[in-house]
């Protein structure tokens, strides 16, 4: 027969569980989860990889069950819409209404200047994305470290390589106008001449910029065309030039033929080389498992590329600080001085540690568009290991220079 439940059994039954429960019992109590903000774009011409770094980081905490180092994750995503007030008011929304205890992004570099004091002000530490120099050189702080790589940490290499591998001497650029830009072809220019070749000329185009012609047609004669447009652009870009017959030798940085928008270019892009902190071809077991699980989770077509990667290895780098820290992230200063301590010898991109400026030090790969199996893929011809935000130069000496911009470095008489 089953037994009857009366009033006063359940009121003394509920009050003897109401006072164990103000009990404290370690062994059973949960610690919240760390929130993770991210800032990230989903409009407008960067909107792609935008979505790309959501991926990324999504896919690592879905491979862990969304916990590290003992500790649930939760990861709250903002669209910044791709402007400096829109990067500004979704920061201010993650800190201030959802408290979370780390920020990733944001994506562009313009919106990363947008945010970088208020981040600041608030004591919140940062993985930075966008390239913009400075935050990791003469203004940076002591809660922003940037896990991808400065504008121009890819193009050192790349203007190494055309000099003295390809043995080409002068170069025209174009890249969009605002400070990635600026930056990538600083970078460009400052190692090219410095390794005896020198810059012709340097075209700046606007970020929604519809047809390139009149910029092709400012094109002078030299031996190679750098590229440093990103998003949409450079596909734009090299199509059109090709199609108006020009013949000069392309490279370009990381966002000129990354592996997720190589796929949207024909023959046209054949022999280009193109520099980036991570490749697809890069055969180890660390990118080997990055690749199975955005295959698993967004479909085996996925585009897989370096936005992704860099989010991904956030990932990486939020978990070994948490071992680092015994899962605790409720201490910004702790935390941050966790997150820099941290070097992982393997990764998707290969080692990475950071250097005393908050700068990740990264291997860059260099890559030549060529058809496989009827498509264009990049092929990773050369390594340069290591790579610092101040390439060979002693950080002071570095630092007591400007800023790369638009008239920095100047253009030399070839």
């Amino acid at each position: 027969m089953a037994r009857r439940l009366h009033r006063r059994t359940f009121l003394a039954g509920s009050a003897a569980a109401a006072g164990a429960l103000a009990v404290p019992m370690p062994s059973i109590a949960q610690n919240p989860p760390v929130k993770v903000g991210l800032l990230t774009v989903k409009t407008g011409p960067l909107a792609a990889g935008g979505v790309h770094a959501e991926e990324g980081i999504t896919a690592f905490l879905r491979d862990k069950n969304f916990e590290l180092s003992g500790r649930k994750i939760e990861l709250l995503v903002a669209d910044t819409g791709g402007s400096p007030v829109g990067a500004k008011t979704k920061a201010q929304e993650l800190v201030e209404r959802d408290k979370v205890q780390i920020v990733l992004g944001p994506f562009a570099a313009f919106e990363l200047l947008a945010t970088l004091d208020y981040l600041a002000q608030a004591r919140m530490p940062t993985l930075a994305f966008a390239g913009a120099e400075d935050v990791t050189q003469r203004k940076r702080n002591p809660y922003l470290i940037r896990t991808s790589y400065t504008s121009a940490q890819c193009l050192y290499p790349l203007g190494d390589f055309v000099a003295k591998d390809m043995k080409l001497k002068t170069a025209a650029t174009i890249a969009d106008d605002f400070a990635f830009g600026y930056e990538q072809i600083g970078g460009f220019q400052r190692v090219l001449e410095e390794d005896g070749g020198c810059v012709t000329s340097k075209l700046w185009s606007p970020l929604n910029t519809p047809d390139y012609a009149p910029y092709i047609a400012q094109i002078p004669a030299c031996d190679a065309v750098c590229v440093g447009l990103a998003g949409s652009n450079p596909i734009k870009f090299i199509k059109q030039a090709k199609a108006l017959g020009l013949k000069q030798q392309l490279v370009g940085g990381s966002t000129t033929a990354d592996d997720t928008i190589i796929g949207a270019y024909g023959e046209e892009v054949e022999g280009l080389i193109n520099t980036n902190p991570y490749s697809l071809d890069i055969e180890s077991e660390a990118n080997k498992r990055f690749i199975t699980a955005m295959r698993r989770y967004y479909g085996v077509d996925v585009r897989i590329g370096h936005y992704a990667a860099c989010f991904y290895v956030d990932g990486l780098v939020i978990e070994a600080a948490l071992a680092k820290t015994g899962g605790k992230a409720d201490d910004p200063d702790a935390f941050v001085k966790a997150i820099r301590s941290v070097a992982l010898a393997e990764t998707p991109r290969g080692p990475i540690s950071f250097d005393d400026y908050g700068n990740v030090v990264i291997d860059v790969y260099v890559r030549k568009a060529e058809k496989q199996g009827g498509k264009m893929v990049n092929r990773t011809i050369k390594t340069y290991h290591k790579v610092s935000q101040f390439w060979t130069m002693d950080p002071k000496a570095f630092l007591a220079q400007p800023v790369f911009s638009r008239n920095y470095p100047a253009l030399k008489h070839c």
